[in-house]
């Protein structure tokens, strides 16, 4: 019995989800931790946060890599650990919010399993961040950079599978979104 994408589907067990394997990417302060933790539980998923792997197996924060090494050795960094987690199952993988803006890696995370982009405005973006030690927003004027560096990035993040806003809404709202357009991803992907 097949059901309509609108249809409320049954609560997720271990036996049934719509994916195996959903990375989540979009800007820093778009919700990707938090939002992946939390649909990872709903779809009985581990769950994979890169920059967090990146910290862990090299010993530093994100900051003191940037500061030591510099933002291209962090983003090589990067695409190996993105490399290694295109190769696991069963997992959410919550993207550093610069990682899917590099061509190599958007087609290694498109070819494996669907991308969902986060997005929110600057000022949400701010917000959130405001208080954080993020290196590319120690600047004068860190709304005026978000926006520059949104609108670089908006081609590369234009490349994902599903899309979805995080401005103004709970976390438990965004996930039931993206768990509602997993399920129709997944149907499309059956029919095709």
């Amino acid at each position: 019995m097949s059901s309509s994408p609108r249809q409320r589907r049954p609560v997720v067990t271990s036996l049934e989800r719509p994916v195996r394997w959903v990375a989540l990417a979009g800007f820093m302060g778009t919700g990707k931790s938090r939002i992946g933790w939390e649909l990872s539980r709903r779809l009985a998923l581990h769950f994979v946060d890169t920059d967090k792997v990146i910290e862990r197996v090299t010993g530093l924060a994100i900051p003191q890599i940037f500061e030591l090494y510099g933002e291209e050795t962090f983003r090589e960094y990067e695409s190996e650990i993105l490399r290694r987690v295109t190769r696991l199952d069963l997992v959410v993988v919550s993207l550093g919010g610069g990682s899917f803006v590099k061509r190599e890696n958007q087609e290694l995370l498109l070819a494996r399993g669907p991308v969902v982009v986060l997005s929110a405005s600057p000022e949400t973006i701010y917000r959130r961040t405001r208080r954080s030690s993020r290196p590319l927003l120690k600047t004068e004027d860190p709304i005026g950079r978000i926006r520059t560096l949104l609108e670089a990035r908006s081609s590369a993040y234009a490349r994902g599978d599903i899309f979805v806003s995080t401005d103004g809404r709970d976390s438990a709202e965004v996930v039931e979104e993206i768990v509602e357009k997993l399920w129709e991803y997944a149907d499309d992907q059956t029919e095709s």
